[in-house]
């Protein structure tokens, strides 16, 4: 193999095998060194794909088992084989693990395997499992190496008892008890999918309420939500410590407000407060610039305080730590390495929370227009009064919509819907042309669809709604 290249991409997450393919396709002699045996970083492998994989079996268990017969399909003796779900959960890991090595070859960018530590603005070694190490020489490095998750003080992750995601993921029987620390979308999607599957879920979360950063409404009403499930919660509450007392572990936690001890026992704790930046000691070496959050600090073209070195995804600080950010920010860095002008809206990135229902949102929420002094108008529509959702009995649920009180431009929308993770991409397209709540008024939606409730949504902002 040639050892000398144009870029380097170091990580194979969602951000940076986007990064490899688009640099290939502008014509440049790219490499992705990644430490994994297989591509794809967390997300595929240990993150957003395994998890919607259980998070679709768990709700096509739990509907067979207490839904369909309201449906008029009679079944029985339903039972529950996680095995063969956790089996069903690997085949598809791996058939998109394949599928991006497949890309790599038709796109013949170099798989270089192992870890990467970058030497210098030119240079990256590689270094095997059998701690064999290898020098690339390149014009350019692109620093993509995701994020890992993070515990609390004094709290140590084991991913036996005590677990992270990645734990959570491959539970062999689930858990009689689940305590789940925090209420962001992690602990709630898989505090989702262990309540499907049998266990008690408590959920500890530090703020007074769920989803920090989305919308207050739909935090509020999500909660009322997931009450109704049966998932229980104890908000406004700063866990303290953990014991494992024999086969249990014991947690202790206090009311932030009356200051009052408790403590719950479980069987394993899910550790879901959140996660931090994935940078080596190289990094530091290097003198490369990061802020407070330990997460790099980059310029407009995603360049890095060091001439060609490059970063994207979680490592930086902008936007969310969501997968499809950093594909977009993959595509730009390639395209503006190659001399075009690459680019991402960072107003306009949609969030999603994969639950039954699911919770979606993009733009601003009323919280921050209000700290920014934006005056806005609001417009929603609850999926009850959706004909679609009435006949499918999925009627839980609205869409919200803020627009500028003067311009009407669509400023944020929120909604809570069986579909709002397709829905939300309506919006973000409007949003990404500018669009007025009158022209989303003004667009034909097809009838019967969950999707009227986007336009009623936008003619309530109005005060016009035709079905509410």
């Amino acid at each position: 193999m040639d050892n000398k290249f144009d870029v380097i991409v170091v990580g194979s997450g969602p951000g940076g095998y986007v990064a490899s393919i688009r640099s290939a396709q502008l014509g440049l002699k790219t490499a992705c060194v990644e430490s994994r045996k297989t591509l794809g970083g967390t997300c595929l492998n240990v993150g957003c794909i395994p998890s919607k994989s259980l998070l679709h079996a768990s709700e096509m268990y739990h509907k067979t088992k207490n839904e369909f017969k309201n449906l008029g399909i009679e079944t029985a003796d339903i039972k529950l084989n996680l095995p063969k779900m956790m089996g069903n959960k690997n085949k598809s890991v791996l058939t998109l693990t394949k599928g991006i090595e497949f890309l790599f070859k038709k796109n013949k960018i170099s798989h270089l395997k192992g870890k990467g530590l970058i030497l210098d603005k030119n240079t990256v070694a590689v270094v095997d499992n059998s701690g064999k190490k290898e020098t690339y020489k390149t014009e350019n490095i692109i620093i993509a190496t995701g994020s890992t998750p993070t515990s609390l003080p004094g709290i140590k992750i084991d991913e036996k008892r005590v677990v992270s995601s990645t734990g959570a993921l491959s539970f062999d029987t689930p858990p009689k008890e689940l305590v789940v620390i925090g209420g962001g979308y992690i602990g709630l999607e898989l505090s989702s999918v262990w309540k499907r599957l049998g266990s008690t879920v408590t959920v500890i979360e530090y703020l007074d309420h769920i989803l920090p950063g989305m919308d207050k409404d739909i935090s509020s009403e999500f909660l009322k939500i997931l009450n109704k499930q049966g998932i229980n919660f104890k908000l406004d509450c700063k866990v303290t410590e953990t014991n494992i007392l024999k086969d249990r572990i014991v947690v202790n936690f206090t009311d932030n407000k009356s200051k009052k001890k408790e403590k719950v026992e479980c069987e394993k704790v899910l550790i879901a407060t959140g996660r931090a930046p994935n940078l080596g000691e190289d990094i530091g070496k290097l003198g490369i610039k990061v802020n407070n959050q330990k997460k790099i600090q980059v310029n407009r073209k995603f360049e890095t305080s060091i001439k060609n070195i490059y970063a994207i995804g979680d490592v930086i600080d902008k936007g969310p730590m969501l997968a499809h950010k950093a594909e977009d920010e993959g595509i730009a860095v390639a395209e503006i390495i190659a001399g075009q002008a690459g680019h991402v809206n960072y107003n306009v990135i949609p969030a999603v929370i994969y639950t039954s229902p699911e919770v979606a949102m993009v733009g601003k929420t009323e919280n921050e227009l209000k700290k920014e002094n934006i005056k806005y108008k609001v417009g929603k529509f609850p999926f009850m009064a959706n004909s679609r959702a009435k006949v499918n009995n999925e009627t839980e649920g609205f869409v919200k919509i803020i627009a500028d009180e003067k311009s009407d431009k669509v400023l944020g929308v929120s909604l809570i819907s069986s579909l709002a993770g397709t829905m939300i991409g309506e919006v973000a397209l409007a949003m990404e042309f500018g669009a007025s709540a009158e022209d989303i008024a003004r667009t034909c939606h097809a009838h019967p669809t969950h999707s009227e409730a986007v336009k009623e949504a936008a003619m309530a902002v109005d005060k016009r709604p035709i079905h509410f």
